[in-house]
């Protein structure tokens, strides 16, 4: 319940994405779907309030081909690296079906948010994700290590993307 009631709350905290002002944010041109799912290392951002105190954050997606959608699953340690694990399962839907690269996430039903990949290593070996009014951001990688260098990379990529990148929280790892 208390879970429930928590991602309630961050859905309300998120409808500002729906009435945004800010010029439309570009996404990547094409990403490809196969590539892009597995487990990825939440490094920085800026974060919804219930992704406070996070150690160790990663997001996994998996592709459900019976629902024709992509199985999400957030996992972190709440407070500590010893912190009592947390998860977040959510699902989402390929929006652009053009670029791939916008989707519909899902918390649970039957709320929807943008779900925009806004940019993306070559080798997908790093990606920053965001939303239409630039609130949140999650920059992640597939190695939890170097997060400065990764970081860096997606703050540039982000800068010349017209991304606002800047205030970004930390996330530690230790694994």
């Amino acid at each position: 319940m208390k879970t429930l009631i928590l991602m309630m709350a961050w859905t309300l905290c998120s409808c500002s994405s729906f009435t945004s002002k800010e010029p439309p944010v570009q996404t990547v041109n094409a990403l490809e779907i196969p590539k892009f799912m597995g487990k990825w290392y939440v490094l920085a951002g800026r974060f919804t309030f219930f992704e406070k105190e996070v150690h160790n954050g990663v997001e996994t997606y998996s592709w459900n081909e019976e629902n024709q959608r992509i199985d999400i699953d957030f996992t972190y340690n709440r407070g500590s690296f010893n912190g009592a694990l947390k998860s977040f399962p959510q699902k989402g839907w390929i929006y652009n079906t053009k670029t791939q690269a916008h989707w519909k996430v899902s918390p649970f039903w039957p709320l929807k948010f943008d779900y925009l990949v806004v940019a993306l290593a070559e080798d997908y070996s790093w990606t920053a994700i965001g939303v239409p009014d630039q609130k949140y951001l999650w920059i992640m990688a597939r190695d939890w290590k170097n997060p400065d260098s990764v970081v860096a990379a997606a703050t540039r990529a982000l800068k010349d993307a017209g991304y606002d990148a800047q205030n970004l929280v930390t996330v530690p790892h230790r694994w």
